[in-house]
């Protein structure tokens, strides 16, 4: 995450998001983007198009998700096998074989990387989530930015006046 001097009610997403971003085709299987996702030590990532343009994203709730049978996923025999906890899938082999694309939560929710970050943790507050896709004017994910970036951000935080 990047260093600023910015207090936090002047920071945007630019300045806290992570540029770094492991993106997952859509096209891709499941099993190979959730052994990413594990060897990359992130619990989600944007799923892009052939072009390059974002249209999912992939999270481990997406996977708790198959595992419970829900829509997006469909409950094998097996499910219960593979998952210790509600969040972490153990036996990836068991996973299906079919694409992300099935499995994605479509239509993610996106923002600029000049976008307030105050508005966007409200935003992830009413959403119910934990990470916004940063997107370019055309779509394509340059950053992703998560509750440990804001978290980080408000603790960087310097102490206000009365409070030292």
């Amino acid at each position: 995450m990047p260093t600023t001097q910015k207090r936090f009610d002047q920071l945007t997403a630019a300045d806290v998001m992570s540029r770094d971003v492991l993106m997952i085709s859509h096209h891709m299987g499941l099993r190979t983007a959730a052994h990413l996702l594990s060897q990359s030590h992130i619990s989600g990532a944007p799923v892009t198009d052939g072009n390059g343009l974002c249209v999912g994203v992939l999270s481990t709730t997406d996977l708790a998700h198959w595992a419970e049978g829900e829509p997006g996923g469909r409950r094998t025999a097996c499910a219960m096998e593979c998952v210790c906890s509600d969040w972490q899938v153990v036996d990836m082999d068991r996973l299906p074989e079919e694409t992300v694309d099935r499995y994605m939560t479509p239509d993610p929710v996106t923002a600029s990387a000049d976008a307030p970050l105050r508005d966007l943790a409200r935003k992830m507050i009413d959403a119910h989530i934990h990470r916004i896709i940063i997107v370019d004017e055309w779509n394509r994910p340059v950053g992703v930015l998560s509750t440990t970036d804001i978290l980080a951000a408000v603790a960087r935080e310097p102490p206000s006046v009365g409070n030292e």
